[in-house]
């Protein structure tokens, strides 16, 4: 996520705050930063602030790690295809936007040279020339 979007999702609780909402030990919340599973907001005096994101990325790693038995390198791993998951659902979106918008155009655009064509066509008929 960028920092931006975490920024306007309001990164707002304390390091003890966001443990005991999660039900770990802060050091935990710092071991997770190590790894680079988390990055929490800094302020201006460094210390760490948790969004509500943060907090959903915390359970996740939780449910990865205690219910599945996941270790941490596997949990970056999936946290890591799921980012790259959503990107791509993102680029595939896009695209087909862009392919609709395209198919949308060319349509118009075939109905506009089917009109020019059929003002120049010219049917034979026995007895003469008779245009459309």
């Amino acid at each position: 996520m960028a920092d931006n979007d975490r920024k306007r999702q309001g990164a707002v609780y304390v390091i003890s705050v966001a443990a005991e909402l999660v039900g770990m030990h802060p050091q935990t919340l710092r071991l997770y930063e190590r790894e680079g599973l988390l990055r929490p907001q800094r302020t201006g005096g460094q210390s760490r602030r948790y969004s509500d994101l943060d907090i959903a990325r915390l359970r996740e790693i939780q449910e990865l790690t205690q219910v599945f038995g996941v270790n941490l390198a596997g949990v970056r791993m999936i946290i890591e295809m799921r980012e790259r998951l959503s990107h791509l659902e993102d680029l595939v979106d896009e695209i087909e936007d862009k392919r609709a918008a395209l198919e949308t155009e060319m349509e118009q655009e075939i109905d506009r040279i089917k009109r020019s064509y059929s003002r120049e066509i010219v049917r034979h008929r026995p007895g003469g020339l008779m245009s459309i």
